[in-house]
């Protein structure tokens, strides 16, 4: 059994729930109103990292490691809601539930620069799908790892939001392109 990291920790946007596997990252949960309600929305999707760790802010499961990996993950986050800009390109992610072209959407997606938005259409595009752009919507929607995967950067033609499923959902994609400064 893998060695699963979980942090929560707090942010100018909310409770931020992560899970790492190692080097990779597993989830991002953003924008809870309170720790609580990250850490059960992580141990929905990952029981075994809540089983009698309820209340705590960090937790290794099955077994120890070092954490300055994970801590640094979570640092930088933090930084990214405090104004840091960060693409987090060198961070990897799972994508392993993805099809093929759902990982491609995802690696085009981290291309995104930090303070700029692509049309879910430039983004089927620019991967050799014109006409996806639904596609690509569906595809944001399944992302476990926003901010990492930055499909608040992914917008509806003409600039309109288009949707977000993480908590907050617009309200949250809107103060994350605020925060990035971008135009929206």
């Amino acid at each position: 059994m893998p060695a699963l990291d979980l942090i929560s920790f707090d942010t100018c946007c909310g409770w931020v729930g992560l899970v790492l596997d190692g080097s990779t990252i597993l989830r991002v949960s953003p924008a809870h109103r309170t720790q609580l309600a990250a850490i059960r929305v992580i141990g929905s999707e990952y029981p075994d990292v809540l089983t009698g760790r309820l209340g705590k802010t960090r937790e290794k499961v099955h077994g120890e490691r070092d954490v300055l990996f994970a801590d640094s993950v979570a640092a930088r986050i933090q930084a990214y809601f405090d104004g840091e800009p960060d693409d987090f390109c060198d961070l990897a992610v799972d994508t392993s539930y993805l099809t093929p072209l759902g990982r491609q959407v995802f690696e085009q997606c981290r291309r995104i620069p930090v303070g700029q938005t692509q049309t879910y259409g430039e983004l089927a595009a620019a991967v050799g799908r014109p006409g996806a752009a639904r596609a690509v919507g569906n595809f944001m929607a399944l992302n476990l790892t926003p901010i990492v995967v930055p499909c608040h950067r992914v917008v509806g033609s003409g600039g309109q939001l288009g949707g977000f499923t993480a908590p907050g959902g617009l309200a949250l994609k809107r103060r994350l392109l605020d925060i990035e400064s971008a135009r929206h």
